[in-house]
């Protein structure tokens, strides 16, 4: 299981009781990254093809992951990442960085959560991908 700890498990164990899944497909399909919940983009897309969606990938190499994305329930968009995107939103250039090791899957994880919470926002279980998580920063509330 990818949980480090008593609490982390009891987290994907109750998001597998609310999905009505066994606690091994939950164990497979989702991380839990900062202690958030995050689901892989892998399994937003197996979820979004199985409720019917499309995907159509136009580019996916080391500098863009360029997708149209459409669901009966949903419509469709078209949805972009590049490397200069992914600058402008600080998410690059740290050293040893994912972005720097792993290009291509990166963008495309983001172009893949944008694309299913876009039109299908069912398939994303209501969370982050793992990507999206390990860059969020918490701030205080006021």
């Amino acid at each position: 299981m990818p949980v480090e700890n008593v609490d982390q498990a009891m987290a994907l164990m109750s998001i597998a009781v609310a999905e009505g899944k066994h606690p091994a497909i939950i164990a497979r399909d989702f991380h839990i990254i900062q202690n958030r919940p995050a689901k892989k983009a892998e399994a937003m897309l197996r979820d979004f093809c199985a409720a019917g969606g499309v995907v159509k990938w136009h580019a996916l190499d080391d500098e863009k992951a360029d997708a149209t994305f459409s669901h009966p329930q949903g419509g469709t968009v078209r949805i972009a990442w590049d490397m200069a995107r992914a600058k402008k939103a600080g998410l690059t250039g740290k050293p040893g960085g994912m972005y720097d090791k792993y290009p291509r899957q990166m963008l495309r994880s983001r172009c893949v959560s944008e694309g299913v919470r876009t039109v299908a926002p069912f398939a994303t279980s209501g969370v982050y991908t793992p990507e999206e998580v390990r860059d969020m920063v918490d701030e205080p509330i006021a």
